[in-house]
């Protein structure tokens, strides 16, 4: 009995839980539940629009379809989070613990990676007009996106492996706590480097060739579906970041030698892990909210198909842009077709007055 006093003691981390927080819990339960009623039908209405009403498939549709899949799996998992969160205790067992936060990662990495596709086929609408449909057709990209799916499949693997259920203060946690702490760095630098510092990198730099190039063009205005895609990343980002930093405080706090600020990075995250997890769900249910106030303006004149007239719009948007940049150049081409002949009409006109005063009697 006194080495289990002095160990914890020694390591007050192990007699804390994610969910002894009766704030913590109570604010991510009402959050989950929010979550839950608005993005499990609102995505599901989006899968409907595209399978149902979208009268055209579209390289845009197939991505924001996958996107929605995504999203809608996350979104029917949340009833058991909701629970876990209410009996501050996982009730049900250690299969459903490894399974279900192997889902919530492979979602989560999804998401981030269909919505890097979306940024890069939008740079290539944007760089290469003319080529876009050539270079990136739909079967391409179904198979980006089936590869895409098998990488986050395997990627996802590390919540099978470091997760468990473990008992603590006769409590049943689902937790990826180990005495070996070094599991703790793998798995969160993993979801920190895989799930948002690449494809953050490959997001923001492609906005920014995206903005340059627009500027440089003589269309400036906004197209609909950049605003939509932009709005999508900005939302993933703001309601991911606060997950992801708790991450890194956690990656802290296991590389930290014993003392008074491990002590307090781990009340940190122990705290603040139930909300911010419960803030990144809002993510998925985010994007059929965008959807809808993107798309109002289509609801009077086409019902419950606005949001599949929106989507088809969207894809039009690239191809519109492209007919403006071509038929701009085609303009300029025949632009500088008058120039030549009046110059060339010029040139002769001088050259027969010229014969004209060489043959006129002096």
């Amino acid at each position: 009995m006194a080495l289990a006093n002095s160990s914890s003691t020694l390591h007050p981390v192990k007699n804390e839980n994610i969910v002894d927080s009766t704030a913590a819990t109570t604010v991510g339960a009402l959050i989950l539940s929010l979550v839950f009623l608005l993005g499990l039908p609102g995505n599901l209405f989006v899968i409907w629009s595209i399978m149902a009403r979208a009268r055209k498939q579209t390289i845009t549709t197939l991505l924001i379809l996958n996107l929605a899949i995504a999203d809608g799996s996350l979104m029917a998992l949340t009833p058991f989070f909701i629970a876990y969160l209410v009996m501050k205790r996982w009730v049900f067992g250690t299969v459903m613990c490894k399974v279900l936060f192997y889902l919530c990662l492979a979602n989560m990495y999804a998401s981030i990676h269909i919505i890097t596709l979306m940024s890069l086929y939008r740079l290539l609408a944007v760089l290469r007009p003319q080529r876009v449909s050539v270079l990136v057709g739909q079967r391409t990209v179904a198979w980006t996106l089936a590869l895409m799916w098998a990488l986050v499949a395997i990627a996802s693997v590390p919540a099978i492996v470091f997760r468990d259920v473990r008992t603590n203060a006769d409590r049943a946690i689902c937790d990826s706590y180990h005495d070996d702490e070094s599991h703790t760095v793998v798995q969160y630098m993993l979801e920190l480097v895989l799930g948002f510092l690449i494809p953050y990198s490959i997001v923001v730099v492609s906005y920014i060739c995206i903005l340059r190039r627009i500027r440089q063009t003589k269309f400036r205005r906004r197209i609909r579906s950049e605003k939509l895609i932009l709005a999508i990343v900005v939302t993933f980002c703001a309601f991911w970041l606060p997950y992801h930093m708790v991450n890194m405080v956690q990656v802290t706090w296991a590389l930290c030698p014993e003392g008074s600020v491990k002590t307090t990075l781990a009340k940190i995250w122990h705290r603040s892990r139930a909300v911010t997890s419960a803030v990144a769900f809002i993510s998925s249910c985010a994007n059929p909210v965008l959807y809808f106030f993107a798309g109002k303006s289509y609801i009077r004149r086409e019902g419950l198909a606005f949001m599949a007239r929106l989507f088809e719009a969207a894809a039009l948007d690239s191809i519109s842009r492209k007919s403006r940049q071509n038929s701009q150049n085609s303009r300029d081409k025949d632009k500088e077709a008058d120039g030549v002949m009046l110059k060339d009409k010029f040139q002769d006109s001088n050259s027969s007055a010229n014969v004209k005063v060489l043959k006129s009697p002096t």
